[in-house]
């Protein structure tokens, strides 16, 4: 009876134990990341000092020439990581630049712009060429942390544009002595010397909600034969959001 016993005993136990190796084991399953909340950085406004490369040296550019973007972007990330994503979108991008006792001949009936150094006669003091685009930006994204926004960020891309606007504006009209003769502004708009379409490389890094940006212009400024082979570029402050 005993035999009997210890032998129902052990082809129990070597049954379990059979069946315990030849089950699978079960697989955890994978936690969903929650992405409804993603921090987006959708709206992009964009703060920079802005010059020309490959500008002769008899062009008088001064003071702190400036360039203002803003851009609303749409944020795609990729489902196998999160922390890459494709973002593209439209905006307006904006150049502005200084001059020093220039005529800057934007509607001059001639078929090459003219910047005439005008220091040795009556002048105006201060004049701007002001350029507007409307454009859309192309950015590959990384993010270290997506859901929070917070933490490193990069981004590379391009971004192509139209030209909507191009105008000078002149002020304070000076004789040679700088002495103002007529306090008054004078503004001239006209896009007929201008490439209508530009293409730039641009890039950021930062952390969280700021980051520095660069961005350099493929195509001239002018057309060919038009102008200075000159193309424009900036570095400066990218505040992001929403």
């Amino acid at each position: 009876m005993k035999k009997i016993l210890s032998f129902a005993v052990c082809t129990v136990l070597l049954s379990n134990s059979v069946l315990a190796q030849e089950k699978p084991a079960e697989k955890k399953p994978t936690p969903k990341i929650d992405m409804s909340n993603r921090a987006n950085d959708h709206f992009l406004l964009q703060f920079g000092y802005t010059s020309w490369a490959g500008k002769p040296d008899s062009i008088n550019t001064s003071g702190l020439s400036k360039s203002i973007n803003a851009y609303f972007m749409f944020d795609f990330p990729f489902k196998t990581n999160p922390k890459l994503s494709m973002a593209f979108g439209p905006g307006i991008g904006t150049d502005h630049i200084l001059f020093s006792k220039t005529d800057v001949g934007i509607k001059d009936l001639t078929s090459t712009i003219y910047f005439t150094d005008k220091a040795d006669t009556n002048h105006f003091k201060k004049t701007k060429l002001a350029t507007a685009y409307l454009e859309a930006p192309i950015e590959f994204r990384y993010s270290a942390d997506p859901l929070t926004g917070k933490g490193l960020k990069t981004a590379i891309g391009v971004k192509i544009g139209t030209l909507i606007n191009a105008h000078t504006r002149n002020t304070k009209f000076s004789n040679r002595s700088n002495s103002v003769i007529n306090d008054y502004t004078m503004k001239e708009a006209s896009k007929t010397f201008f490439n209508k379409t530009r293409i730039s490389g641009m890039a950021r890094i930062g952390y969280g909600h700021f980051s520095l940006y660069g961005s350099y212009q493929f195509t001239t400024l002018f057309k060919d034969g038009a102008g200075p082979e000159v193309r424009p570029f900036s570095i400066g402050l990218t505040l992001s959001g929403l």
